[in-house]
């Protein structure tokens, strides 16, 4: 998990910009968050920044909502 780059998407789209990028990188390849790579971690890092986004609306700091992140992701990995 790149977290300089979940980090700085976070802090600069709203959830909802976040979630355009992940359908225009599906639909075209690109998206107008300019982030470039293979479309499947492009969609993963963008997923990451969206649920980090949502979280510090909800009133979590930044580093808060990334350790949440984190603990989401590894119990779904079952750790």
């Amino acid at each position: 998990m790149n977290t300089r780059e979940i980090k700085q998407l976070a802090e600069k789209f709203t959830k909802e910009q976040l979630e355009n990028c992940i359908t225009q990188t599906i639909e075209n390849g690109k998206n107008e968050c300019e982030i470039d790579g293979e479309v499947l971690e492009v969609v993963n890092t963008l997923a990451k920044a969206q649920t980090v986004r949502e979280l510090m609306d909800r009133g979590m700091s930044q580093m808060e909502a990334i350790r949440e992140l984190a603990r989401r992701i590894r119990q779904v990995q079952g750790r």
